[in-house]
């Protein structure tokens, strides 16, 4: 049986994902028809209902519920490891109502955060995660909100942090900042999902295993990145809610949950079975 999967080409997606697309494990007779693309493109087609498996901001789960179960393995959760808010030079945060922010996509956690921080700062331009820096330094926007790599790089081209939004959630709600999850299409049912999820628990876990080396999928996809920078990727991203949620992680979940429901008072969210 083939199933399309679809992932980001950064570091920590194609280190999890290696050895379940690259036939380094049995995956049981299942094949995957890979489609790797920015978290935003996956977003949309998450909406549109358009993968059988799919990486996905977490920000956008509150949209897809009704059509995807969200899986126990090859999430982004952590401590330390939220969007940054950063500009050209310092300036007081209290004005950021007045200014033009980058933000990395609609649908994604980094919005949430930074909506939760600063609900009154409307004047969004909404880009690509690797557009926003640009945009910072050529004064396009006044403030970006950045995300993956950025968050190592941002200091070497002159640009200042202003506010750690992870930080900020973390201080405000006492949970993981859940960043991407696996989400799989109901209808696959639950034992062809359980089946995936303990496939994506299985390459995670391979990946460790012969971790610190870098595989060529890996290089292969970050080829403007330098392997320090490749590293750090994955020390931050994949860790042991990447192997499996577990409650701590369900928690901070359906406290996401909770959070876009106060953003967003007129979305029904469906909170039956959100997780498989």
């Amino acid at each position: 049986m083939k199933l399309t999967l679809g992932f980001s080409p950064c570091p920590n997606d194609t280190f999890i994902f290696d050895a379940l697309v690259n036939g380094k494990i049995d995956t049981d007779g299942l094949e995957f028809d890979v489609q790797l693309e920015d978290v935003q493109t996956l977003n949309e087609w998450a909406k549109a209902g358009k993968l059988d498996i799919s990486k996905i901001s977490y920000g956008v789960l509150p949209l897809v519920l009704h059509n995807y179960v969200t899986l126990n393995s090859g999430g982004a959760l952590g401590k330390g490891v939220g969007p940054l808010l950063i500009a050209n030079s310092k300036f007081d945060i209290a004005n950021l109502q007045s200014k033009t922010i980058a933000v990395p996509g609609v649908n994604t956690t980094a919005h949430m955060l930074f909506s939760l921080a600063f609900p009154n700062a409307n004047n969004k331009q909404f880009l690509v995660f690797h557009e926003i820096e640009e945009a910072v330094l050529s004064g396009k926007v006044d403030a970006g909100v950045i995300i993956h790599e950025n968050r190592f790089t941002y200091q070497d081209k002159g640009l200042t942090k202003l506010m750690d939004l992870g930080e900020y959630w973390e201080q405000q709600l006492q949970v993981p900042i859940p960043l991407g999850g696996i989400i799989a299409k109901r209808g696959l049912g639950d034992e062809l999902a359980k089946k995936i999820d303990s496939l994506i628990k299985q390459s995670v876990e391979f990946a460790f295993a012969n971790y610190p080396e870098l595989t060529d999928y890996t290089r292969q996809h970050s080829q403007e990145m330098s392997e320090s920078v490749m590293r750090q990727h994955i020390d931050l991203y994949v860790n042991n809610y990447s192997i499996n949620l577990g409650e701590e992680g369900k928690k901070a979940v359906t406290t996401m949950l909770d959070v876009y429901q106060q953003l967003h008072p007129e979305t029904n969210i469906d909170r039956s079975n959100v997780f498989l």
